[in-house]
């Protein structure tokens, strides 16, 4: 899941620090957060 408050959403190329855990196909990415928050 995407950590931020509002409505998640990442733009292409925008910088993201995440942890890393084993699911059913391999390794996934969570607790995803942005590293700059961009504003409209």
């Amino acid at each position: 899941a995407i950590s931020m408050e509002g409505y998640k959403t990442l733009k292409a190329g925008q910088q993201v620090q995440f942890d890393l855990a084993p699911g059913d196909k391999g390794m996934h990415a969570h607790n995803i957060v942005p590293l700059e928050h961009e504003t409209a």
